[in-house]
């Protein structure tokens, strides 16, 4: 993965599966994605892309630091 940038949705959960995760699984208002006992919600697909400020708080929540983020 390049550093850091805005990404669209399906690619954000290709990464996360590459990472480990299983789903999107259907959830209430958002799906989400289980690796583990870890749980991450995905933001709803909109026609912009994700920002980097929310693909940063994803990855904090899923435990995925930066620097395994670029190795992916």
């Amino acid at each position: 993965m390049p550093p850091l940038k805005p990404l669209k949705r399906i690619e954000l959960i290709g990464y996360l599966k590459k990472s480990g995760f299983d789903g999107p699984y259907s959830g209430g208002k958002h799906q989400f994605m289980v690796k583990g006992k870890t749980t991450i919600r995905i933001p709803n697909p909109h026609k912009k892309d994700i920002s980097k400020a929310l693909i940063t708080r994803l990855l904090k929540q899923a435990g995925i630091s930066l620097d395994d983020w670029e190795k992916l």
